[in-house]
C-alpha cells in the first residue's frame, strides 16, 4: 500500500510537526500559536502532524483551531493512536514536564492499542481538533510501551478504520527505525513517519527499515530532521539538543564536520539537512517544526534552497554520508 495520490501531490516536500506548538518544553502564547500556524500556510505548507501526546491534547486543539478556517480539501492531516488521555485522578496543580510539555497534567496517557482504544482515540482526536476527518492516522511508538501488543492488535486494528473509511491511509510513527521495519513486515502500511532515524547526522533506517519500505511499496515521511536541534544551525552547538538530550563529544564533533563539509559547498547545514531525507526514493515528505513564525519561514525558505549536487558528492567523499 501507499498513500493516495492526491495526498502526496498536496503535502509536497515540507511539513509542519506541531508538537512545539503543544508547549514542548516551554509554554508558547496563543498569539505566537497562531503566527506561526500562519507562517506555515503563508508558506505553501500544507501536510500538518499532531498527536494527543503533544502537550495532552494541546497541540490538536490548536492546529484544529487554525486549520478550521482553511478550506479542507486544501490541506492532508495526521494524527496518532496508540495512547488515550484519562482524567488524572491525582491532579494536584501539576505539571506535564517529566514528558518534556509545559501543561497542567489533568490527563493521563494510557496506551492502548486495542481496537476500541484506538476508536476512541480517533473519536477523541476529531474533538479536540474539531474536524470531520482525519487523513491519516499513525499508530505511535508502540515501541516505548509493549511493541509485540501494539502491533499485534493496533496494527488491524487501523487496517480496519482504513477499510470502513474513518480513515484514509494508516502507518506507525516512531523514532525507532527496527519496530518501524518490523511493522512494514507484519502490517499492511501506508505509510511510515520516522523520527531523527533518516536524517544527515543518522541514517540507522537504511539498515532494514527503508528497503522493506521500497520492497512493500509503503512511502515514507523523515520527521525531526534536524536531530532535535543539533543540525538547526549553521554551527552546532553543544548547548543544542540531540534527541532531546545533550549531545555526546563524538555526536558533535561529527555535526561539525557535517557543518564544515556544507560550508566548503557554500551550503549552509540546515539546508542540507533539510534536503538529504529526500535524496531517498521512498521518502515523500520532510516534517519539521516550531512555534516561532521566522524559523518556520527560514524553513519554508531552506528548502527552496536546492543544495547542488556537488555537496553530497563531498559529503561521500568524506565519508559522512552513505
Amino acid at each position: 500500500m501507499s498513500l493516495p495520490a492526491e495526498f502526496i501531490a498536496r503535502m509536497g516536500p515540507l511539513g509542519f510537526g506541531a508538537a512545539s506548538i503543544g508547549n514542548l518544553y516551554t509554554e508558547v502564547s496563543e498569539e505566537q500559536a497562531a503566527a506561526a500556524f500562519a507562517a506555515s500556510w503563508d508558506g505553501g505548507i500544507r501536510y500538518y502532524d499532531t498527536a494527543p501526546h503533544y502537550g495532552l491534547g494541546l497541540s490538536e486543539r490548536r492546529l484544529g483551531a487554525f486549520l478550521g478556517a482553511e478550506p479542507r480539501d486544501e490541506f492532508v492531516l495526521s494524527t496518532k493512536v496508540g495512547r488515550v488521555l484519562d482524567p488524572n485522578p491525582a491532579f494536584a496543580g501539576g505539571d506535564d514536564l517529566a514528558f518534556d510539555f509545559a501543561v497542567p497534567n489533568r490527563t493521563v496517557r494510557r496506551f492502548d492499542p486495542s481496537e476500541a482504544g484506538i476508536r476512541r482515540s480517533i473519536e477523541d482526536s476529531l474533538e479536540r481538533l474539531g474536524m470531520d476527518r482525519i487523513d491519516i492516522a499513525f499508530l505511535h511508538d508502540p515501541d516505548a510501551y509493549d511493541l509485540d501488543r501494539g502491533l499485534a492488535e493496533g496494527l488491524p486494528a487501523l487496517a480496519k478504520l482504513r477499510d470502513e473509511g474513518v480513515v484514509a491511509a494508516i502507518g506507525i510513527g516512531t523514532n525507532d527505525a527496527a519496530a518501524a521495519a518490523r511493522a512494514v513486515r507484519e502490517g499492511d502500511l501506508d505509510v511510515v513517519m520516522i523520527a531523527s532515524r533518516y536524517t544527515l547526522l543518522e541514517q540507522s533506517a537504511l539498515h532494514e527499515l527503508l528497503p522493506a519500505c521500497e520492497e512493500r511499496g509503503v512511502d515514507v515521511v523523515a520527521a525531526a530532521v534536524f536531530n532535535s536541534g543539533l543540525l538547526a544551525t549553521d554551527t552546532p552547538s553543544a548547548n543544542a539538543r540531540y534527541d532531546y538530550a545533550a549531545p555526546s563529544a563524538a555526536v558533535l564533533e561529527r555535526a561539525e564536520r557535517l557543518a564544515a563539509a556544507c560550508a566548503a559547498s557554500d551550503v549552509a547545514l540546515p539546508v542540507a539537512a533539510i534536503h538529504y531525507p529526500l535524496l531517498h526514493p521512498a521518502v515523500r515528505s520532510v516534517v519539521v517544526g516550531s512555534a516561532v513564525a521566522g524559523e518556520i519561514a527560514q524553513n519554508v525558505q531552506r528548502m527552496r534552497d536546492t543544495p547542488p549536487a556537488r555537496l553530497w558528492s563531498e559529503l561521500r567523499a568524506r565519508k559522512l554520508i552513505p
